[in-house]
């Protein structure tokens, strides 16, 4: 086996890598009967870490 295959990675450690350089979810979901397309679901979300470097984009609206 690979030495890759091998190395076991908590997933604390996982999320913790995922989330320091950022993720980003991209899906679509349609609900069709009959070739009717009844309802669609576009999802964009982008997840990362909080940094008190970065100001928050939110602190003006108060």
């Amino acid at each position: 086996m690979d030495a890759l295959a091998q190395r076991e990675i908590a997933l604390v450690d996982l999320l913790d890598r995922l989330l320091a350089g950022g993720v980003v979810l991209s899906g679509d979901l349609t609900l069709r009967i009959a070739d009717v397309d009844l309802v669609r679901i576009d999802l964009n979300a982008l997840i990362s870490s909080v940094s008190a470097n970065v100001p928050s984009p939110f602190e003006d609206l108060n």
